[in-house]
């Protein structure tokens, strides 16, 4: 067991494998960090720090990977601390520390930046515009599709940020980036691929469905049959009709039928505060 984090360095008097690092304009820009949490993200690491490939530095924090997600990020170039996953907020706020240049661009490990946003974020570190930070749109691919209702799309997420311009919080297993201060919006999409099958989505649901059930047993909400029934149905609804999933085909109905599993899941695990059969 790690007890404190552990930083290690890819070789720097060799060019790295996977990512060739930007060669700034002559304008100059403001610095920037590409920051990525890890945990077994191997499937896509690549993708995501090539994507990154034009920041000052990228800096991985991993929670103990068992997969090839170190030997990646370091054949990309990549500074890696390594911490057993503490939760969302802690691990943000150790990586946040870590970073000295002006701006951060962070990413999830199964998410990678389009040609277009990466253009606009070059772009915006040489006009250096006094702003908090930009919200920037994500496109999620689920079953066939990238998603384009289901309430998935444009789903703007504030990832490009000044440093110590942004408060990290958590809700459950989901985190959230909060500004301070006055913010602007870029086109050109974070591409996300969250889930590789049906059985994974099912994984993150459990996991997902344990934690947020927690966090309703810690504000004292109430569960059981009747009340998960009516937040599955209403989730079912507000996915599938209010959101117009009818209109994302098979992937719309797929993904309303899972949202009304996870919500039962967690309204009916509130009330769940020991092992079934024990004394």
């Amino acid at each position: 067991m790690v007890n404190q984090p552990l930083s290690f360095h890819g070789p720097k008097s060799s060019k790295p494998i996977c990512c060739h690092h930007f060669e700034r304009e002559n304008i100059m820009r403001e610095t920037v960090t590409g920051l990525v949490l890890t945990y077994n993200g191997e499937r896509l690491l690549e993708k995501c720090l090539k994507s990154l490939d034009f920041c000052d530095e990228i800096l991985v924090v991993d929670s103990a990977s068992t997969d090839r997600t170190r030997e990646i990020a370091e054949a990309c170039g990549a500074r890696i601390i390594v911490n057993p996953w503490p939760g969302p907020v802690k691990q943000f706020k150790l990586a946040l520390a870590e970073i000295t240049t002006t701006w951060v661009v962070s990413l999830d490990q199964d998410e990678f930046l389009t040609d277009e946003l990466r253009d606009n974020i070059i772009s915006k570190l040489s006009k250096k515009e006094r702003v908090a930070g930009y919200f920037t749109p994500r496109s999620s691919f689920y079953f066939n599709r990238f998603m384009k209702h289901s309430g998935w799309y444009p789903d703007y997420l504030f990832r490009f940020f000044r440093n110590g311009k942004m408060e990290v919080s958590a809700s459950g297993a989901h985190y959230h980036f909060e500004p301070r201060g006055e913010t602007l919006k870029l086109s050109g999409d974070i591409l996300h691929y969250p889930y590789e099958s049906f059985e994974q989505h099912m994984e993150k649901i459990n996991y997902y469905a344990e934690e947020g059930a927690k966090s309703l047993r810690e504000k004292g909400r109430k569960g059981g049959l009747i009340i998960a029934l009516l937040h599955a149905k209403v989730r079912f609804i507000k996915l599938y009709f209010l959101k117009v999933g009818f209109l994302d085909g098979k992937a719309g109905f797929y993904n309303a039928m899972a949202g009304f599993y996870y919500t039962f899941q967690k309204y009916i695990r509130v009330e769940e505060t020991k092992k079934w059969g024990g004394k």
